[in-house]
C-alpha cells in the first residue's frame, strides 16, 4: 500500500510538459490579473473610480485570451523554465506586442464594449505584464544559478570569442561542476574590452590572474577552445603559474552549444603551421597512384589517410605486419594491400612493377632506439638495405617522385637508428635518380605515435604510476602527426629532386615538464616521477640541422639542408660492408663519421 502511495506521489511530482503547461496557464492568469489591476491603480493614483471597474473583467478576460493565444503562437509555453534566456525574453516581448495589437483592433471594432476604459491602462499593463511574466520565467534559473554558485567550483573563463556568452550560459545552466566568476582576455586585440562585462562577468587582463585566483579562491579555469595553439599554451602556463590545477577547455558542439571538455596534452604541444598549403598538396596527390611502405605504422597510416583525403586515384599499401596492414585496410577499403618486407627485393620490385605508382612514399623503418641498439644487424638490414631496395626499384621503374621519411635522430647520431637513417639520406642524395625525383624529409617526434612517450605516460598514469623518465633534462621536438604528414606531402610537392627537407618543429619540449603537465591533466591522484638513466644510444636533446647552412623555401615551416656529397660507388661498397662486418658500429662510423659510439652506461 505504501509503495503504491509513493508511486502516486512520485507521478504527481515528476515534471512533464502537461504539468508545466497547466502550471504556467494558472500562474499567468493570476499575474495577468495582478498586472491589469495594478495598471488601473497606477492610472488612477490607487483610487479607481467605480464606473471604470464596471468593464474591468471584460477587459481582463479579453486580454487573458489574447495573451494565452499569443503566448502559444510564440512558443512561450514550450520553453524550459530553467533555461529561460535572452532569446526567450525576446519572444515574450513579441507575444505581448501581438496580444496588445489584437486588443486594440478589437477595441477599434467595438469601442462600446470596453468603455469606459483609459487606453493608457493597456500600455501600462503591457509593461507590467512583461515584467511579471518574465520575472516568473527567470526566477527558477536565478535560483538554480545561485545554488550552483554556492555549491560548485569557482572558475575563470580564459579568452574571448563570439561563443563566450554561450559558454557562460552553458556553465550556469548545465550540471557541470564549474561556476564562472570572471573572464580573462589573453588576446591583444581584445585588450580594449578590459573593464567591460559579458553576461555580468567582468573582463580582466592576463596580469590580473594571480590576484583573481587569490581573491576569489579560484579552483578551476576553462580556456576558450577556439584560441590559437600558441595562446592556448600561454594561457595554460599562466594558470599553472598562478596555482590553478583544474584546467579545461570549451568545445563548440554541432547544435551550437558550448561544452566543457578535458584539455589534452596534444592540444598543448600542437603548433599548427600557418603556411600549410592544402591546395598545393591536393594538386600533388589528386588522381595519382601512391605507393606507401610501412603503411600500417603511425606515420605511414596517417600519410595513407591524407593521400585518400586529397584525392589519390589508387593507394598501394605495403607493410610486413599483417595486423597493422589489416587495420589501415579497414579504414581505406579501396586500397590495395601487400604483405611484404622491404628486405625482400624481388617481391618489392614486382609490386612496384605491377602497380606503376606515380609517387612512392617510404615510411617503413625500425624506429625504436633501444631495440635498434640491441638488434644492430636487423636494424641495418631493414633501415639501410630495405630503404635502398625501395629507392632502387622505384628508380628502375621510373617512378616520378620518391619521398623518403627521415628523422631528427639522423643529425649527429648517437644511436644505430639515427645512423641508419642518415645513411639512407646520403644514398637518396647521391644515387643517380635517372628519370625520378628523390626527396628526403626530416622531422622530430609526432604526437601519439606508437612507442612514443605520450601513450607510455598515459598508460603509466592509468596504472597509478610511477612515470619513468630517463633523465630530468632530456628534451624532444613534437608535432601533430596529421600536420607532420601534411608538411611531408607539401615538401614533396615543391621538391625538384635531391633535396633534404627539414620541417620546422617549433620549440623543443622538456620531457620532465611534459610529464608534470600530463599528471595535472590526467591523474586523479599524486603520481611519482622516477628517473631511470639514459638508455643506450639516447641523446639528451635532438637536432634538426647538421649546421646553419639551410636554405629557405617559399614556406616558413619547410627548409632545405645542404647536400652532402658521397661517391655512390664507395657508398654502396660501404653499405655492403655493413651487412658482413663483425664490428657494425665501426662500419656505421665509417659512413657517418659524426656517429659517436655511446659509452657503456
Amino acid at each position: 500500500m505504501q509503495s503504491a502511495q509513493k508511486k502516486v506521489q512520485s507521478g504527481l511530482l515528476t515534471p512533464s510538459f502537461a504539468k508545466r503547461f497547466i502550471f504556467f496557464l494558472s500562474a499567468d492568469f493570476i499575474l495577468f490579473f495582478v498586472s491589469l489591476h495594478f495598471a488601473y491603480s497606477l492610472r488612477f493614483d490607487f483610487a479607481i473610480p467605480p464606473e471604470h471597474m464596471s468593464k474591468f473583467y471584460i477587459v481582463f478576460f479579453t486580454l487573458v485570451l489574447l495573451k494565452w493565444g499569443s503566448f502559444y503562437i510564440f512558443g512561450i509555453y514550450r520553453m524550459t523554465w530553467r533555461f529561460f534566456g535572452l532569446h526567450d525574453a525576446k519572444q515574450l516581448v513579441y507575444a505581448h506586442i501581438l496580444a496588445f495589437i489584437a486588443f486594440f483592433v478589437l477595441y477599434m471594432l467595438n469601442t462600446a464594449l470596453f468603455l469606459p476604459m483609459p487606453r493608457s491602462v493597456i500600455g501600462i499593463d503591457m509593461i507590467l505584464s512583461f515584467l511579471l511574466i518574465g520575472a516568473l520565467r527567470l526566477s527558477k534559473r536565478l535560483s538554480i544559478e545561485s545554488a550552483k554558485g554556492d555549491a560548485h567550483k569557482p572558475a575563470l573563463i580564459i579568452g574571448i570569442s563570439p561563443n563566450t556568452a554561450n559558454l557562460i550560459k552553458s556553465m550556469m545552466e548545465s550540471s557541470n561542476e564549474y561556476y564562472p566568476v570572471g573572464i580573462i582576455t589573453v588576446q591583444e586585440k581584445n585588450h580594449n574590452m578590459i573593464g567591460s562585462t559579458i553576461q555580468h562577468l567582468k573582463i580582466s587582463g592576463s596580469d590580473e590572474i594571480v590576484s583573481l585566483v587569490e581573491s576569489k579562491q579560484i579552483e578551476a579555469a576553462v580556456i576558450d577552445g577556439s584560441l590559437p595553439s600558441e595562446i592556448l599554451r600561454h594561457s595554460y602556463q599562466l594558470l599553472t603559474d598562478a596555482g590553478v590545477q583544474d584546467i579545461k577547455r570549451s568545445a563548440l558542439l554541432s547544435d551550437g552549444k558550448e561544452a566543457i571538455t578535458s584539455l589534452s596534452v596534444e592540444e598543448l604541444l600542437a603548433r599548427h603551421p600557418k603556411d600549410l598549403d592544402t591546395q598545393t598538396i591536393e594538386t600533388f596527390i589528386q588522381n595519382k597512384c601512391v605507393l606507401i611502405t610501412g603503411a600500417g605504422g603511425s606515420i605511414g597510416s596517417e600519410i595513407a589517410l591524407q593521400c585518400h583525403r586529397f584525392g589519390a586515384k589508387n593507394l598501394i599499401l605495403i607493410d610486413h605486419s599483417e595486423y597493422n596492414l589489416y587495420q589501415i585496410g579497414e579504414k581505406l577499403s579501396s586500397a590495395k594491400l601487400h604483405l611484404c618486407n622491404i628486405i625482400d627485393h624481388e617481391t618489392l620490385d614486382k609490386i612496384i612493377d605491377n602497380t606503376r605508382p606515380d609517387i612512392v612514399i617510404h615510411a617503413a623503418a625500425y624506429k625504436h632506439v633501444p631495440l635498434c641498439e640491441a638488434n644492430i644487424q636487423t636494424a641495418i638490414m631493414n633501415n639501410v638495405i630495405g630503404s635502398r631496395n625501395v629507392i632502387d626499384s622505384a628508380i628502375k621503374h621510373e617512378v616520378p617522385k620518391i619521398v623518403i621519411i627521415s628523422t631528427d635522430k639522423a643529425v649527429r647520431p648517437t644511436n644505430v637508428m639515427g645512423t641508419t637513417k642518415r645513411i639512407v639520406e646520403l644514398y637518396a642524395q647521391n644515387v643517380d635518380p635517372k628519370n625520378s625525383e628523390i626527396v628526403a624529409v626530416r622531422f622530430g617526434n609526432v604526437l601519439g605515435s606508437s612507442g612514443s612517450v605520450i601513450p607510455k605516460f598515459k598508460s603509466q598514469i592509468e596504472a597509478g604510476g610511477p612515470l619513468t623518465l630517463t633523465h630530468p633534462d632530456i628534451t624532444r621536438y613534437f608535432m601533430l602527426i596529421s600536420e607532420a604528414c601534411q608538411l611531408v606531402l607539401q615538401a614533396a610537392a615543391i621538391a625538384r629532386g635531391g633535396e633534404l627537407f627539414i620541417l620546422d618543429m617549433g620549440e623543443s619540449v622538456k620531457i620532465a615538464d611534459l610529464a608534470q603537465t600530463m599528471i595535472r591533466l590526467y591523474a586523479s591522484m599524486p603520481i611519482e616521477i622516477v628517473y631511470t638513466g639514459l638508455r643506450p644510444g639516447e641523446k639528451l636533446y635532438e637536432e634538426l640541422l647538421i649546421d646553419e647552412s639551410e636554405q629557405k623555401t617559399a614556406f616558413e615551416s619547410i627548409m632545405i639542408a645542404r647536400s652532402t656529397f658521397y661517391d655512390i660507388n664507395r657508398l654502396n661498397d660501404d653499405i655492403e660492408m655493413l651487412t658482413t662486418s663483425s664490428d657494425p658500429r665501426s662500419a656505421l662510423q665509417r659512413i657517418v663519421p659524426e656517429y659517436k659510439d655511446p659509452a657503456p652506461l
